[in-house]
């Protein structure tokens, strides 16, 4: 298919159907940015609302950069894949520093700030400052895959090369900006990972996958990595209406997050036998045993049991508390620290929280 056709064809099916979204009213580089990380394996219904209030409370880059750590964290909250979160703090603090908060308008030098690949660097550059380079992530796989019969394995090192060539053989030059989201929109809305409406499509004739009958073959991509199993026991010690948590240092999910003591086993173990194991803990009381919690990530299934505990005096802790970092806090200082989803959803139905 002749490139000149296809880039007419999406840009005119994006006119009359692309959604009312409030990154696409403006070229603003920063706004461009912060929609782009929170968009990254995320839905765009689970992201506007982070969206709005990220850019209700950091209405620049300056703002964010000015920022806490937990504020933006506490922000975060909910929508996961934390790394995202530290990485548009520190990018917003070098881009002040070093920039005086300013966007670079290149794709290579854009790449060069902290949290910024190639997906992201290339939306802000065609976008913010119209450079033609292309925007490669799921969506536009699948439409290209589909469209030209390009059965490449996207997660293979050879098609990914492949997939972006041909995406920047198609942009137009005088129009990247408009075509990297009419690609990107096409494939969310229209050429869909299943029941594509290919009946409507403006490539119906021409769509290799349509006329030989390859949607659901098309893109070809090599299994996801095998789940991991892991089993968290928290142990929530209240002593007088304050409860005691630790920040969660790198090297793990939810870095930077808080959370409680935390025991983890290979398997599911009974909370008693587990406390007797611990000699830090043998003057806990366990007062209730939550039910159990499951949540599922990326690559990890999470299986959690949340202990309630009781202690008469804290000062039996504080070796526990020293050596892991602990503290307690009331619950009004709860409410602001940073938590993972989990831990939040957890004091909400155990009555710690609104």
């Amino acid at each position: 298919m002749d490139k000149r056709l296809f880039s007419k064809n999406i840009i005119g099916w994006y006119e009359l159907n692309k959604r009312s979204l409030p990154w696409r009213t403006t070229q603003d580089p920063y706004k461009i940015w912060l929609s782009e990380i929170i968009l990254q394996q995320t839905r765009i219904a689970q992201g506007l609302p982070y969206y709005k209030t990220f850019e209700k409370n950091f209405p620049d880059v300056e703002s964010l950069a000015a920022a806490k750590p937990d504020k933006v964290l506490r922000l975060w909250q909910g929508l996961g894949y934390y790394s995202r979160a530290r990485n548009l703090h520190a990018c917003a603090k070098q881009l002040v520093k070093t920039l005086n908060g300013k966007f670079p308008s290149s794709f290579e030098e854009l790449k060069k700030l902290p949290g910024i690949g190639d997906y992201t660097a290339a939306a802000i550059a065609s976008i913010s400052f119209r450079e033609p380079v292309a925007v490669v992530d799921g969506n536009v796989f699948r439409v290209l895959a589909r469209v030209f019969g390009i059965d490449l394995d996207i997660a293979s090192s050879e098609g990914k090369k492949y997939f972006l060539k041909k995406a920047n053989e198609l942009i137009p030059t005088d129009m990247p900006d408009i075509f990297n989201q009419a690609v990107m929109e096409f494939g969310a809305l229209h050429c869909t990972p299943q029941n594509p409406k290919c009946e409507s499509c403006p490539f119906e004739r021409s769509c290799v996958a349509n006329v030989m009958d390859l949607q659901k073959l098309l893109p070809v991509k090599t299994p996801k990595q095998k789940i991991r199993k892991r089993y968290f026991n928290y142990v929530v010690v209240n002593h007088r209406g304050k409860l005691l948590m630790r920040k969660r240092v790198a090297g793990d999910i939810w870095s930077g997050l808080y959370d409680f003591y935390l025991i983890e086993t290979k398997k599911s173990i009974k909370p008693y036998a587990l406390l007797k194991q611990e000699k830090k803990l043998d003057k806990l009381v366990i007062e209730e045993i939550s039910v159990l919690y499951k949540h599922i990530l990326s690559h990890q299934h999470l299986i959690t049991r949340f202990i309630k505990c009781s202690v008469k005096s804290p000062e039996v802790l504080k070796p526990l508390m020293n050596e892991n970092t602990l503290k307690f806090y009331s619950i009004a200082q709860v409410e602001k620290l940073p938590k993972p989803i989990l831990v939040n959803r957890f004091l909400k139905e155990s009555g710690y929280l609104d």
